[in-house]
């Protein structure tokens, strides 16, 4: 049996991922950070790290700029340490009063978009 004989049971696009919430689109912040290719994160990473914890939105934390540091330590990594496939970064988030940090590590993976075009994820290295 060849390979084009086989039926497809079920797909999932990464399009139905992020208008299902699963994956978050941040393109067009990407962009102006330098990149060419469609970007996404993570829902888990986003929510739980992006947005900021209650209480620090305005103690000089915000979604974008949380956003904008992941995204250009990405950028930054990839042109410095890009194995052809993935880079490893661990951004500091302020996660409490005091102030309290948390280095976590995250993951931005480069593969194939819903018609094999090159699209870039952030993740966290459970949501692999």
């Amino acid at each position: 049996m060849s390979e084009d004989e086989f039926e497809v049971v079920y797909s999932y696009t990464r399009k139905q991922a992020i208008e299902d919430g699963v994956l978050v689109d941040v393109t067009e912040q990407a962009q102006e950070t330098g990149f060419k290719v469609p970007v996404a994160i993570t829902a888990n990473l986003y929510h739980r790290y992006i947005e900021p914890p209650d209480g620090l939105e305005g103690e000089g934390q915000s979604t974008t700029g949380r956003l904008h540091d992941v995204l250009l330590l990405t950028f930054l990594a990839a042109k410095d340490r890009w194995d052809g496939s993935m880079v490893e970064i661990e951004p500091l988030f302020v996660m409490g009063e005091g102030p309290r940090f948390e280095k976590v590590k995250c993951w931005a993976v480069i593969g194939p978009g819903d018609s094999g075009e090159p699209v870039l994820t952030i993740m966290l290295p459970e949501d692999y």
